[in-house]
C-alpha cells in the first residue's frame, strides 16, 4: 500500500491547476520563443476564405438565391446564372455588392442582395500530442491557442504542458513557436489567437510516462504481493 500512495502523491501534484495572476494578461509575443508572428488581436472584418460555406439571398427572387455554396480551392463560388464569380478576399460585404452589380448589369432590376456565413468551414485546426482527444477540429474566428486545447479535453496526464509547439504557415515557409500552457493559463504568456490550418503539438513528460507505466501495474503487483505473504 505504501508504494501505491507514493506513487499516487506525485501523480495528483501533476493535475493541480496553477493560480491565475491577478491583473492584466500579457499580450506581447515572445521573440525569443518565435512566437512574433502571432497576436493577441482577434480581427474586427472578415475576409471570406477556400472552403467557407456562403448564403447568398436574393430578395424575392428564389431563382437566385443559394442557401449553402461553398467556396472552392481556386476561391471562386458558383452562382445561378452568374456562374463561377471571385469571393476569397472579399469581406461579406464586398462580395454582397458584387453579386448586385453582376445581376443588374445581367437584367435585373434593382437587386436586393444579402450574404451571410453560413459556416466557417476553412478554420480548422490540428492539435495532437499529449492531449486527451487528438483530432482536427472546426473552430471559430478569433478562438485562442487555449481554446484548441480545450477542444482536445486538455493536457494529459503525461503532458509536458512547458513544451506547447504551435505550427503555421507563412510566405516564407512553416513556422513554428513554443509556448508554455502553464503561463497562458495563468495569464503571464500570450494567448494567440489561432489562424487556420495552425497545428498545436502537446509536449510529453518522459517521466509521467514512466508512472502511468507503473500505476498500470500496481493491481498485479499488489496480487503478487498478498500471494506471498499468505505462504
Amino acid at each position: 500500500m505504501s508504494i501505491i500512495a507514493a506513487t499516487i502523491v506525485p501523480l495528483a501534484g501533476c493535475a493541480s491547476t496553477p493560480e491565475p495572476v491577478i491583473g492584466a494578461s500579457v499580450i506581447q509575443p515572445a521573440t525569443e520563443l518565435g512566437q512574433s508572428g502571432y497576436s493577441y488581436q482577434r480581427p474586427t472584418t472578415y475576409l471570406l476564405r477556400p472552403a467557407d460555406r456562403i448564403s447568398v439571398n436574393v430578395f424575392r427572387e428564389p431563382d437566385f438565391t443559394t442557401d449553402a455554396v461553398q467556396i472552392g480551392v481556386e476561391g471562386n463560388v458558383s452562382l445561378p446564372m452568374l456562374g463561377s464569380i471571385p469571393a476569397a478576399g472579399m469581406t461579406a460585404k464586398q462580395f454582397e455588392q458584387d453579386v448586385t452589380r453582376r445581376l443588374a448589369t445581367i437584367g435585373l432590376k434593382s437587386p436586393m442582395v444579402s450574404v451571410n456565413v453560413a459556416e466557417y468551414a476553412s478554420h480548422l485546426v490540428t492539435v495532437e500530442g499529449a492531449v486527451d482527444t487528438p483530432g482536427v477540429y472546426p473552430f471559430q474566428p478569433g478562438a485562442r491557442l487555449s481554446s484548441a486545447i480545450a477542444l482536445a479535453k486538455g493536457p494529459k496526464r503525461t503532458a509536458k504542458v512547458q513544451q506547447v509547439a504551435v505550427f503555421r504557415e507563412s510566405p516564407e515557409g512553416i513556422m513554428v513557436a513554443k509556448f508554455d500552457y502553464q503561463q497562458v493559463s495563468q495569464g503571464t504568456m500570450l494567448d494567440p489567437v489561432l489562424e487556420p490550418g495552425d497545428r498545436v503539438v502537446m509536449g510529453t513528460d518522459g517521466l509521467s510516462v514512466f508512472w502511468e507505466d507503473l500505476l498500470k501495474a500496481l493491481p498485479a503487483f499488489g496480487v503478487f504481493a498478498v500471494a506471498g505473504l499468505n505462504n
